[in-house]
């Protein structure tokens, strides 16, 4: 008898470890769960349209970056258990992609985003000189310069960019993303000025720096998407905006916010990324904010160099530089603001 229960213990002993292990097995590889870091390595490159710039929650990683847990790497990766390094930073060109990101892929890189150029092209620059009155503004050569950049310079600085990814990440699939139209016709902000026709020069910009990425990436056999269609009825001033108009603080101004990224981008780009659309439910999100902490410290080892990048922000029309601008061109500055 005393054998019998001897042996009925080390059997129910057996099943608790048992069942203890796999319920460990199972916390291990709970999709979106912090936990989930040792899944596919996936690295996000880029500006502040894949850094989350716009979503007002960033993590703390002593940078300026303003890397997003809302942000669409992040939701993607949350999503289908992917590690994530990211990288996508506030500021950054090609060059800074080149000289700051890069050097976190390896033969063993599953997965990369990538969205430049648009810092390259004086994009802040030329939304700050649209933003003006007409009579202070020089719209349209802001946006000729940034066109002749876009046409001249930008396909040669990706391709070269390109080129090096591949080299860095032979196995990767790459996917490219392009940027949404900001305007759909309307300004409702005080305190800018933009026009229809300033308006549609910035969206005709957005078309051509689109096209020219899209080119450069297809010559380099990577994948890419086009955010307009998708953005199209959620501009700014839209009813149901994904991007901010302008905003309080600043920084968040002229960028995809959290809704954007959720409902916009992460579909589009997880489409190619990984061969199915990527929904981003309260339990992604929830698990994707789970993982700022370690993300900020996996981004720390990196914060040297990367506090070397500029953010570019936009300066909206201050009373200051409109007095000053008034006065160089001979304007009355309190008749013309009593009618506008």
């Amino acid at each position: 008898m005393h054998g019998l229960t001897f042996r009925l213990s080390k059997v129910r002993l057996a099943v608790s470890l048992t069942s203890i292990s796999l319920l460990g097995a199972g916390l291990a590889v709970a999709p979106g769960s912090p936990a989930s870091g040792a899944g596919e390595p996936y690295v996000a490159l880029g500006d502040s349209y894949s850094s989350g710039v716009g979503t007002r929650s960033y993590i703390d990683d002593g940078t300026s970056c303003m890397r997003s847990t809302l942000a669409y790497p992040s939701l993607v990766a949350a999503a289908k258990s992917y590690s994530l390094d990211f990288r996508a930073c506030s500021g950054a060109v090609v060059a800074d992609v080149t000289n700051n990101q890069i050097n976190a892929l390896s033969s063993s890189t599953r997965y990369v985003t990538i969205s430049v150029g648009g810092n390259d092209a004086g994009f802040v620059d030329v939304i700050t000189e649209c933003a003006l009155p007409a009579w202070a503004s020089d719209c349209a050569g802001a946006v000729a310069g940034a066109q002749s950049y876009v046409r001249n310079t930008l396909p040669g600085s990706l391709g070269t960019l390109y080129s090096q990814i591949r080299s860095a990440a032979p196995n990767a699939k790459v996917v490219v993303v392009g940027y949404p139209k900001l305007f759909m016709g309307e300004d409702c902000n005080a305190g800018t000025w933009f026009s229809p026709e300033d308006e549609a020069l910035l969206n005709e910009t957005a078309v051509l720096l689109n096209d020219t990425t899209a080119s450069r990436a297809s010559a380099a056999g990577y994948s890419y998407v086009n955010p307009i269609s998708r953005f199209t009825g959620h501009a700014v001033c839209d009813d149901v905006e994904w991007i901010n108009g302008l905003s309080n603080p600043i920084e968040e101004s002229y960028h995809a916010n959290a809704a954007g990224h959720r409902d916009g981008y992460t579909p589009l780009v997880s489409s190619p990324l990984t061969g199915a659309a990527v929904v981003a439910t309260p339990a992604v999100i929830a698990a994707s904010e789970a993982t700022g902490p370690d993300q900020a410290a996996k981004q720390q080892k990196y914060a040297a160099r990367d506090r070397q990048i500029e953010p570019k922000v936009f300066q909206p029309p201050t009373r200051e530089r409109l007095e000053k601008l008034a006065d160089q061109r001979g304007v009355d500055l309190d008749a013309w603001l009593a009618t506008h």
